[in-house]
């Protein structure tokens, strides 16, 4: 819902000028939100909801070929097709939750080819980050990184154990995405940064 009113809210921004007349505008915005096609579901939600395309103020006053052909049937065939269409509606439905689960499944596997795994062994020295909240973090020109730390277990990859660390003991395990391999580069941007500090 919250993405739905920040949407409707970006639609409005474009059409008022003032910001004393955003009601009389809502409607149109929530026409237009409405009639939109959603990328995730490949339809509509007024397609998904009535069954049916929108009617949009324009096709009625310059009738499109669809208006006309409706206008020239008759109350019972109008009936009879409207129910045809109610029919369909869940196969529409289930179209657009099967189009949303592929359009997810891409959208994973374009995120996961750039996730980098991380393996860690026993012995191997890492460093800790650093997270804004934290008392270590003394501003954006300080280190990120904290810390040569010795893993001495490894927990399914997700949480480890530290044995040796510089600087006072901490008692919480950070997780294995906030632990970073200690390269030659690293150590020497360490001897860097002491070096600028002493």
């Amino acid at each position: 819902m919250e993405a739905a009113n920040k949407n409707i809210k970006k639609i409005l921004r474009k059409m008022v000028e003032n910001h004393k007349q955003w009601h009389e505008k809502l409607p149109f915005a929530l026409l237009g939100y409405c009639t939109t096609v959603r990328i995730l579901i490949g339809a509509t939600p007024y397609l998904l909801v009535y069954g049916i395309k929108v009617v949009i103020p324009a096709e009625v006053e310059i009738p499109s070929l669809r208006i006309i052909q409706e206008a020239e049937l008759s109350d019972a065939e109008r009936i009879r097709s409207r129910y045809e269409q109610l029919a369909l509606i869940d196969g529409k439905r289930m179209n657009a939750v099967c189009h949303g689960q592929l359009y997810q499944n891409r959208i994973s596997r374009a995120f996961n080819k750039r996730v980098k795994p991380r393996q860690f062994a026993p012995g191997q020295l890492v460093l800790k980050k650093i997270f804004p909240h934290q008392d270590e973090a003394k501003g954006k020109f300080s280190p990120n990184w904290k810390g040569v730390v010795n893993i001495t277990e490894v927990f399914t990859n997700i949480h480890i154990s530290k044995s040796l660390s510089i600087g006072p003991p901490e008692t919480n395990i950070p997780p294995a995405r906030h632990i970073l391999p200690l390269f030659a580069t690293c150590l020497l941007h360490m001897a860097k940064h002491c070096l600028l500090l002493a």
